[in-house]
């Protein structure tokens, strides 16, 4: 029987439009450029002790002549950001069923600051939430998933996996934890946990 159910936390609980498009749409900034800047910067800022995001993105802001203060930035970033309430309402139901609900994400110090400000579900209905810049551990490392199992005396057996990531899924699935690239199917999923 399963006992809890990891997470991963964007593009899952937490959705909003592609920023490269947006960047695209907004300023003409190819999707292609975006991207690369992105991949760069994110390697970076996902672990601990990284500088501020905005201080590595402004040269390239300054390059694309987008005139973004450090808050007008993480403002267009954030504020599209919105919470999945399908699944949210789900998690409530399943945290009441008695799983333990923890989210694994890679994400960077600004944004976690954000996301327990402004989304207070992740307070509410889950065990615990792990961001790479506080462990360190960026998926698919491993040792991601070791320090939940170690934390929350859980075995790879225990637990389900959802991850919006083929490269994570495939690593979860590796270690013996049953894993399913989150999607519309996923909802069906969880509700036969019910």
């Amino acid at each position: 029987m399963k006992k809890a159910i990891i997470f991963d936390l964007n593009g899952v609980f937490i959705i909003s439009p592609r920023l490269s498009d947006r960047f695209n749409i907004d300023f003409g900034v190819t999707v292609d450029d975006f991207m690369t800047v992105l991949q760069e910067i994110m390697n970076k800022v996902r672990l601990s002790n990284a500088v501020s995001i905005y201080s590595l993105w402004k040269p390239y802001l300054d390059r694309w002549q987008i005139n973004f203060t450090e808050e007008e930035f993480l403002d267009y970033w954030f504020k599209v950001e919105k919470e999945n309430l399908e699944l949210t309402d789900l998690a409530a139901k399943l945290k009441q069923k008695g799983y333990k609900l923890i989210i694994l994400s890679n994400n960077f110090n600004e944004r976690a600051k954000y996301y327990s400000e402004n989304f207070k579900f992740l307070s509410s209905l889950f065990e615990a939430v792990y961001y790479s810049w506080q462990t360190g551990y960026i998926k698919p490392d491993i040792r991601a998933f070791e320090l939940i199992l170690k934390n929350h005396g859980l075995k790879p057996e225990d637990c389900l996996y959802f991850d919006d990531s083929e490269k994570n899924v495939d690593l979860a699935t590796s270690i013996g934890i049953e894993s399913y690239i989150f999607d519309a199917n996923s909802i069906e999923i969880l509700r036969l946990l019910l």
